[in-house]
């Protein structure tokens, strides 16, 4: 099957700065395309290039085997080229349905907008796409959670005939139900004929996906792998250069002296959840979405209320409800929704790192900005923040970056207690193994660490220990010894395995 696009010996350039150098790489009909790399390989500029976004310093495009150029997405659009970004981009004080086809809403005469034809038009892509009473066509975009911001996209994209769809970390915010459907969905335009390009640092999606695996490095083409017959040992070495086998190893430095000692905690999410972390111990919590984690950690940080029990730092009562006091115990959180929770996107890596210190940089009432620029500068370097500067804006840069960022704003406050939900979600790997260095330093140094993950293979890489929750509660507790994938998945799913052999002996 001849490719419908191609990309031949294309290289960008910005300044003296090589993104791209002389990728040629086909994208067939019909077949699902993995693109990977870490972060600056090149995959979104290459995406760019391919929508229009950019035009290449050298080389040029292909569709359906006649060289074509885009000097703008429309252009790149009308010719059947399509991306669902990674941030989406929706009008707030419209509708879904008015989202949806923005540019090309069904008109009267008189040019009404014609709210008949757009019902219909957007109840019959919803139910042919797989997505019927998963999104409501009448919600202003305001009132969209992310994973519904993201299906918008999505159904963006797909209106018209569409020949190139390429999707940019579709899943960061997706539930496993709506993931399920665009897994089904992106099955039905292979089926189609449609080129599917799929960017994710996700190797379980990637493999369930595609039939062939292209990785970037440094802005050139590392390598072309057949999905079936590849590992992720091979893709890691073509994104890194390097076997990661050894990222997880550390020695064990837990101590018997519990720092963080919670007791009966209760609250409208989670219930009598008894959990003690020693100094120097990475404790594991896994469990499934909705297990109750990240309700735990909001608790636990006096963001969320607690209706009963107890929680100590250092043997002295945390002050539950009260971030801010909270926070001068000792605990700190780096959320799941970093660029929501943690992050101020629109200031710099300075201005990030020193927010939860600027007590200790004051004299008088005024901030000493010397010593805020050199403890800014200290960990970035520390944590090889990749930057031009720490006055660099944190929402330009990548997502494994503006992770240690959030970290480092930690480890400026030298916490007791670190609670990390979820700090790989959308990074690299190369960036995951460094995250992983700052872990298991932070455990040398006696910080007692809780790491809330979806991925197994981390839980059990980083923790001496690992708490399963299911329901809001602990099912269990498995030392690092006797941790495996089996074992954590049956005590996540404990209430469920238990209903079932109920049932089955009735």
């Amino acid at each position: 099957m001849p490719a419908a696009a191609r990309v031949v010996a294309v290289t960008k350039t910005f300044g003296a700065v090589r993104a791209l150098g002389g990728v040629t790489l086909d994208f067939p009909g019909g077949q699902v395309t993995a693109l990977m790399g870490e972060n600056g390989a090149g995959k979104s500029t290459l995406l760019k290039i391919l929508t229009g976004d950019h035009r290449p310093t050298d080389g040029h495009l292909e569709l359906d085997g006649r060289r074509v150029e885009f000097t703008s997405p429309a252009d790149a659009r009308a010719a059947g080229v399509r991306i669902i970004p990674q941030e989406p981009e929706i009008i707030p004080h419209v509708s879904v349905a008015e989202n949806v086809y923005a540019g090309a809403l069904p008109r009267r005469a008189g040019r009404r907008l014609d709210r008949a034809e757009l019902r219909r038009r957007i109840t019959a892509d919803l139910e042919r796409l797989g997505f019927a009473g998963v999104l409501d066509p009448d919600l202003l975009g305001s009132q969209l959670t992310p994973a519904q911001r993201q299906l918008v996209e999505i159904l963006r994209a797909l209106t018209g005939e569409a020949k190139v769809i390429a999707f940019d970390e579709p899943t960061s915010s997706l539930s496993e139900h709506e993931v399920d459907a665009l897994f089904a969905l992106i099955g039905r335009l292979r089926e189609a004929g449609v080129a599917v390009i799929y960017v994710s640092h996700r190797m379980q999606e990637i493999f369930q996906l595609a039939d062939r695996i292209a990785v970037l490095r440094d802005g050139e083409l590392a390598g072309v792998q057949d999905a079936a017959t590849t590992d992720e040992g091979q893709l890691v070495r073509l994104m890194v250069g390097r076997d990661l086998s050894a990222m997880f190893s550390r020695s064990r430095v837990a101590t018997d002296r519990p720092v963080l000692a919670v007791r009966g905690l209760t609250t409208d999410h989670v219930r009598d959840i008894d959990l003690t972390v020693h100094a120097g111990e990475v404790v594991g919590l896994a469990g499934l979405i909705g297990a109750g984690r990240s309700e735990l950690a909001l608790a636990l940080a006096g963001d969320l209320p607690v209706r009963s029990g107890t929680a100590t730092l250092d043997g002295r009562p945390l002050p539950f409800g009260r971030p801010g006091a909270v926070i001068r115990a000792g605990l700190g959180l780096a959320p799941e929704e970093r660029k929501a929770q943690a992050l101020f996107l629109q200031r710099s890596i300075r201005d990030n790192t020193s927010i939860a210190v600027l007590e200790r940089l004051r004299r008088f009432r005024f901030v000493r900005r010397g010593a805020e620029k050199q403890l800014a500068q200290e960990y970035a370097d520390r944590l090889r923040v990749r930057t031009p500067s720490i006055e660099h804006e944190v929402g330009k840069l990548s997502g494994g970056n503006q992770q240690k960022v959030v970290l480092a704003r930690w480890l400026a406050r030298r916490p007791k207690v670190l609670i990390l939900d979820e700090p790989t979600r959308g990074i690299d790997v190369g960036a995951k193994a460094e995250i992983y260095r700052i872990i298991a330093d932070l455990a040398e140094q006696g910080v007692a660490v809780l790491v809330i993950s979806s991925e197994l293979p981390e839980v059990l890489g980083l923790a001496d220990r690992v708490v399963v929750m299911q329901n809001g509660r602990i099912t269990g507790e498995l030392d690092r010894r006797d941790a495996t994938e089996e074992a954590i998945l049956a005590l996540a799913m404990a209430d469920d395995l238990a209903a079932t052999t109920t049932g089955a002996t009735r």
